[in-house]
């Protein structure tokens, strides 16, 4: 926000009264308080909902009835009729609700578009998504049932929305299985197969407790690459694209580029063009949070999940 040219950081709200001031004074905010003092600040256009997983559904509602926009931290929900719930509030209240998915806007993810684009991958056939992580501190949200916590909800998001991002489509059917610690309530990994149109699929997998990984790869029928560090990536670094073609591997250097700074740029200046916008943040959010059920619905029934069933 503060590298932003179309976004400036006026408030900072909290729980605490002292840590909402000392994350104002680290990043040279002029005001704090409570969440609730957030939502009556005239001076607040957008709120920024980045709480623990199962805050988001009651909160983005309260942040839509004060008339403010909203950018909501993925998963912006737990399940689908949440979801459908706060793009309810959103659109009563004619605000903008965008899912926090900073990853789709680092240029790397638009270079392997254009090589699709060019007809580079031949026919494409299949995507191949992994985020992995070393297990996380045991006070971390993601490990505490009570907050939405799971790896799924926390990690899924982002290979599920890089296989639709590159296939451009919406998948057809899912089969997902999740690890379960039965001790804490939560999954520790998943396993999921998306059904594509014209015979493509995605196989996505998250863990936690596993040597890190954060990468997705495509198949076509005249090439294969990879994407070597795909969703989260530190605006200083340069990343990779490995494209192997008639066997041979070439290495495609990346830029550092801000996602999160790129995000906040895209969603200020649609909100700046009030109803010339023309992105559609809720329903690419609704389509997120249909397949995450779908997903949950296959787990829990042991079956396939047409997504057509979910309406």
């Amino acid at each position: 926000m503060l590298d932003s040219r179309f976004a400036k950081l006026v408030m900072v709200g909290s729980r605490s009264k002292e840590k909402a001031a000392a994350f104002a004074k680290q990043f040279h905010c002029p005001s704090y308080g409570s969440y609730e003092d957030v939502l009556l600040n005239k001076n607040v256009d957008v709120v920024y909902v980045s709480l623990p997983i199962s805050l988001h559904e009651k909160w983005t509602i309260k942040v839509a009835k004060t008339k403010k926009h909203v950018l909501c931290e993925k998963p912006a929900a737990t399940t689908l009729s949440s979801a459908k719930r706060m793009i309810g509030a959103a659109r009563k209240n004619k605000v903008r609700l965008m899912e926090g998915l900073m990853f789709r806007y680092h240029p790397q993810h638009a270079k392997v578009k254009e090589l699709i684009k060019r007809g580079v991958f031949g026919e494409l056939l299949k995507f191949d998504g992994c985020l992995a992580v070393p297990m996380p501190d045991k006070n971390n949200s993601i490990l505490q049932a009570s907050l939405g916590g799971g790896y799924y909800n926390d990690a899924a998001p982002y290979p599920i929305y890089a296989s639709r991002m590159i296939f451009g489509e919406e998948p057809i059917s899912v089969a997902c299985h999740l690890v379960i610690d039965r001790r804490r309530k939560i999954d520790t990994k998943s396993d999921m197969l998306l059904e594509f149109p014209d015979g493509k699929s995605a196989f996505i997998s998250t863990a936690i407790g596993s040597y890190y990984q954060s990468t997705y790869s495509v198949l076509g029928s005249k090439a294969y690459a990879k994407v070597a560090r795909a969703y989260a990536v530190p605006k200083n670094w340069t990343t990779k694209i490995y494209l192997e073609k008639n066997d041979k591997t070439t290495e495609i250097k990346i830029e550092p580029a801000d996602h999160f700074k790129l995000m906040i740029d895209d969603f200020s200046k649609e909100i700046l063009k009030g109803g010339a916008s023309a992105k559609d943040y809720e329903g690419d959010l609704l389509a997120q949070a249909r397949i995450l059920e779908a997903g949950r619905v296959s787990h829990r029934e042991k079956r396939i999940v047409y997504l057509r069933e979910l309406k």
